[in-house]
């Protein structure tokens, strides 16, 4: 067991109520964090406090209720700009998560430009939300799609991402940490590569910013998209971070409520960033609730849970190399902390049922990339994935239940 962090563990999983539950009378082992995380007590405090006290809709009322939201509100958007680095908060706008950040900028930057030839660039391991909405542009205009390959390890080819990289390509959209192999892209690579060509990259941060420092000015990333329950806050809110002039460029995606600033059967008149892209009502309580969130995890400390999550890795997969028939899919040198395996003798959906028969939570499926499980041959896998509230103790009872699952299915 490695012990070199020095992390206060049991504070922090005092914060999160659900980790006291028993399943079939076990005590809960929640390894199925990149899915989504649970959420402490401070995320579901300041969601109780807006609705008990503060609730009106935002930006549009004098009195002080609305205003109470109205600021609770834009104080959470700058935590985000402070979070993630963004030079001002008009490039932060909030969406329902990564999944809608990416069809927004598909739609509203990438569909008016595109013609017949030209080529959107993604790759092999890329979630079902940076496929789709990039085929769907292709079928619009007559663009193209390219993909760049992955090795056995699970890490991209590089060699074969320049090769692709060309004249022709309008746009690179690139995962910075995979959702089935846990894979950390060289992001910065591919974007400084990309700008070579003026070729702008949105970047897929959907499972990086829960475990990796994001500073979007550094990594010089033209779009940025990521969820807010995938670090602890709640479903249905996300971010899309794009540079200014670019976001400023670029139609609206939807029309009504805050994307107007005046109307008329003539002509409308639309708002300035960020809420050209916010039309309707916004999600305000997942919104202060994600603020909340970002404060938490910087309190903290993100540096200190990666330190965290990477000795769990290590842990886990030194653990799990260890049973026989088991075999981990996907060992890039650079990983965050999840691992993706299949067993000889068992489906994966039944390691499911049968972990949760131990109190043990994991995902079990193709996790939405589909693409990625054809690659390695198989129907689907098992996933564990970690996160600041998990111990050392929880992947000995990972690995025990997966040993008793084995021996039963002989």
């Amino acid at each position: 067991m490695n012990n070199t962090v020095q992390y206060d563990i049991a504070s922090i999983r005092d914060d999160f109520p659900i980790l006291q539950r028993k399943i079939f009378g076990k005590p809960l082992v929640y390894l199925d964090n990149a899915a989504s995380t649970q959420r402490p007590v401070q995320v579901i405090n300041a969601i109780k406090d807006l609705y008990e006290g503060h609730y009106a809709n935002v930006h549009r009322g004098v009195h002080t209720l609305s205003q109470e939201s109205t600021n609770l509100y834009n104080e959470a958007r700058a935590k985000v700009r402070s979070f993630i680095h963004a030079s001002c908060v008009h490039e932060v706008v909030f969406t329902r998560g990564t999944t809608e950040s990416i069809n927004l900028v598909a739609q509203c930057y990438a569909r008016p430009r595109l013609r017949p030839g030209d080529e959107i660039l993604i790759t092999h391991m890329e979630h079902h939300s940076n496929i789709v909405p990039w085929q769907m542009v292709c079928e619009q205009t007559g663009a193209i799609l390219k993909v760049v390959p992955i090795s056995d390890k699970g890490e991209l080819e590089m060699e074969r991402f320049h090769e692709l990289l060309g004249e022709k390509t309008k746009l690179v959209s690139v995962v910075q940490v995979s959702n089935a192999l846990g894979t950390v892209n060289p992001v910065k690579e591919i974007i400084a590569a990309a700008h070579a060509f003026g070729v702008p990259v949105l970047v897929d941060g959907a499972q990086a910013v829960p475990h990796i420092p994001i500073d979007v000015q550094k990594l010089d990333a033209d779009f940025y998209a990521f969820s807010g329950h995938k670090i602890y806050g709640p479903t249905g809110v996300g971010v899309l971070y794009g540079k200014e002039k670019l976001l400023s460029e670029m139609p609206p995606y939807q029309g009504g409520g805050d994307m107007i600033l005046s109307v008329s059967f003539e002509k409308t008149t639309y708002n300035q960033l960020p809420y050209k892209f916010e039309a309707g009502t916004p999600n305000i309580a997942g919104v202060i609730g994600l603020g909340a969130a970002i404060d938490y995890v910087q309190k903290v400390g993100l540096g200190i849970i990666a330190a965290h999550e990477h000795g769990l890795l290590e842990y886990a997969t030194a653990r799990l190399r260890d049973i026989d028939g088991l075999r981990i899919i996907g060992e890039a040198n650079q990983k965050a902390g999840l691992i993706s395996f299949v067993l000889d003798c068992v489906h994966p959906h039944d390691i499911g049922t049968m972990l949760d028969g131990e109190g043990v939570a994991v995902r079990a499926g193709h996790h939405c990339a589909q693409p990625v499980m054809e690659r390695y041959g198989v129907p689907a896998t098992a996933r564990a994935s970690f996160a600041m509230y998990n111990t050392f103790g929880e992947i000995d009872v990972l690995a025990e239940a997966i040993k008793k699952t084995i021996q039963m299915f002989k």
